[in-house]
């Protein structure tokens, strides 16, 4: 009888806000080797909240009973830690964005190559089933040929001071919908204004136009008079729509049968009560961690690996105007 392979080791780099929650799922799948955190009293409550020590970066990475690490620090660091886990031969998990710059993106991509290990990126609601059955749908015809889609990422709050509504909230959209259209998009345009701090843009606009005129939007906000988390993608022969922010598990998403008649030289709407459409009731969370926990052990390849990632970050660029023509 063969043994089954151990669980590869995860540390937990950065623990506040988002990290905590990382690092909450990993120690569930049986992963968390230990909390790394600059802040003694935040690095002490998660260590002990998930019964790991507190360690250090550079103690972590020369580990060699650590298969990984998991990185949710600010982005500006996402890369300098990134390149020093993969020279020590550790795998990277990081939260989006991959980075800030398209050169540091492509350091981070280049360096897992060479070290062999996975670069994989939190695009989180890639790992949403509701999404993953969405796009099932959309690749396999459902609803024909899309003609645009377009993602609402709105609240209010919370409001942040080192990023601004763009980078904060809208990777996880713009991930969603390059997945959709399967390309990167031709032209990409984007705006903003800045009505609490100055320069940092507390609502955005970004349009990106595809092959065959196809389109696609994404408004995103957090200054903004309710939650508001729907991606909608429009086809020649029906419309999905994936609400995250729905209450109920059955409103999430849907499918809707609407058609178009001419009556002559008029056209005329034919509306069809909409389909709910059921997805498995997984954790998008724990289901992302634990693909990382799969592609550390050579079961998988990352779904949001460094290219996907980079793609990202290129279309974040462009809709500010630093990257006027995408890269060959």
């Amino acid at each position: 009888m063969t043994d089954s392979p151990a669980t590869p080791r995860v540390a937990q780099i950065g623990a506040g806000h988002w990290g905590r929650n990382l690092a909450r799922n990993f120690a569930q799948l049986g992963a968390l080797a230990a909390i790394c955190d600059p802040h003694p009293d935040t690095a002490k409550r998660e260590a002990e909240a998930n019964g790991v020590p507190v360690r250090s970066v550079d103690d972590v990475l020369q580990d060699p009973g650590i298969d990984g690490v998991s990185i949710a620090a600010p982005a500006e660091l996402h890369a300098d830690l990134a390149l020093k886990a993969f020279a020590a031969g550790k795998h990277v998990f990081v939260e989006k964005p991959l980075a800030l710059t398209l050169e540091d993106s492509r350091a981070m991509c280049n360096a897992a190559d060479r070290a062999g290990k996975t670069l994989m990126v939190g695009h989180l609601l890639q790992y949403h089933p509701a999404f993953i059955r969405l796009l099932e749908l959309v690749r396999g015809g459902e609803i024909g040929g899309v003609r645009y889609a377009y993602s609402n990422r709105l609240s209010l709050g919370k409001l942040r001071i080192e990023e601004n509504a763009l980078w904060s909230f809208a990777p996880h959209d713009l991930s969603m919908l390059l997945a959709i259209m399967g390309e990167r998009p031709e032209k990409v345009t984007g705006g903003g204004s800045s009505w609490i701090t100055p320069g940092l843009e507390d609502e955005y606009r970004l349009d990106m136009t595809f092959s065959g005129g196809r389109r696609a939007h994404v408004f995103a906000a957090w200054l903004h008079p309710f939650k508001e988390h729907r991606l909608v993608v429009v086809g020649e022969t029906g419309m999905l729509v994936f609400e995250d922010s729905a209450a109920k598990v059955e409103d999430k998403l849907k499918l809707y049968r609407h058609s178009i008649v001419w009556k002559g030289k008029v056209p005329e709407a034919v509306k069809a009560e909409p389909e709910a459409i059921a997805f498995p009731p997984d954790e998008p969370l724990k289901q992302e961690c634990r693909h990382f926990l799969d592609c550390c052990a050579g079961k998988a390849s990352p779904r949001t690996d460094g290219q996907e990632a980079m793609r990202v970050v290129e279309t974040l660029l462009r809709a500010e105007g630093r990257l006027e023509l995408a890269p060959a």
